[in-house]
């Protein structure tokens, strides 16, 4: 399956995130006839950085997030690797992640099955929604107070 580029910003360009594939990601296989659609976001969140963090203004983080979507599209969980392992500041980014990206929306992973008949005519056998995965990196960095949430490519 192959979607475009995710956007890069968010509605209010405050933000942004990257979607990224991490090495060894499985993906649906389609069968001959199949064709899938969807699968991409159209309500997205901001993360809000952590504002107790502001003061100490720490070096830039980078919080990759496996989000798990189900078939009518909604973000059911969030997976951050080593999150047990997390200092106490860490553990605010991953929560900023984690709340924003409840909130997101995506179109839902459909899989349309076709086929022919005798005289060549295609049609749609059956359809379904299937739940799907994505990993983004979300970004935070301060600069003289002010905080910001970028996009950043994911580390080997």
């Amino acid at each position: 399956m192959t979607r475009p580029p995710p956007a890069l910003s968010s509605a209010t360009d405050d933000a942004s995130w990257k979607e990224v594939v991490p090495v060894g990601t499985t993906r649906y296989r389609l069968a001959l006839g199949e064709v899938s659609s969807g699968g991409t976001p159209f309500r997205r969140a901001t993360p809000v950085y952590p504002p107790e963090l502001l003061v100490g203004c720490p070096s830039p983080q980078e919080v990759p997030a496996l989000l798990i979507v189900d078939e009518a599209g909604k973000v059911g969980e969030v997976r951050v690797a080593d999150e047990a392992r997390a200092d106490t500041g860490r553990r605010a980014f991953i929560a900023a992640v984690r709340v924003a990206a409840r909130r997101w929306q995506f179109n839902p992973l459909t899989i349309n099955r076709w086929a022919a008949d005798a005289d060549g005519n295609s049609h749609m056998v059956d359809s379904g929604a299937r739940p799907f995965s994505l990993t983004y990196v979300f970004r935070f960095e301060c600069h003289a107070g002010k905080a910001t949430v970028s996009a950043a490519a994911a580390k080997p």
